[in-house]
């Protein structure tokens, strides 16, 4: 499975490849970084049709084109990839990112044990 993180704070790559250590030696995940929207859009675009990513992992609250917005912009243009916002501001977000089509939520600090659980449970229903 192919999966971007998007996050403007670059130190997030070194801990997602910490905790994903072992799936990603199993070759179960690959991740794809991108250190904000627009330039998650590009590598998307990139791609080509259809992109290989099944999964975006995105934070919200990112300069330049923020995680709602990033996620609009997917699920216009890529229904089928499924997208987890994250965030550091609680709830917030959450009715934002649920009505602009979020497939799931999470608040930092990560609980990587239920994001694992939750994305290879979700691969193998594709």
């Amino acid at each position: 499975m192919k999966a971007m993180v998007v996050d403007d704070e670059k130190d997030v790559e070194l801990l997602f490849r910490q905790y994903f250590r072992k799936e990603i030696q199993q070759n179960r995940i690959e991740l794809i970084f991108a250190f904000s929207g627009e330039d998650a859009l590009q590598q998307l675009l990139a791609m080509g049709q259809p992109p290989e990513i099944m999964v975006i992992l995105s934070d919200i609250n990112m300069p330049g084109m923020n995680g709602i917005e990033l996620l609009k912009a997917v699920k216009k243009s890529f229904p089928f990839i499924k997208v987890t916002m994250i965030t550091a501001y609680s709830n917030q977000y959450y009715k934002d990112a649920m009505d602009a089509g979020a497939d799931n939520f999470h608040t930092k600090p990560l609980d990587f044990s239920l994001l694992k659980d939750e994305l290879f449970k979700g691969a193998e229903n594709v």
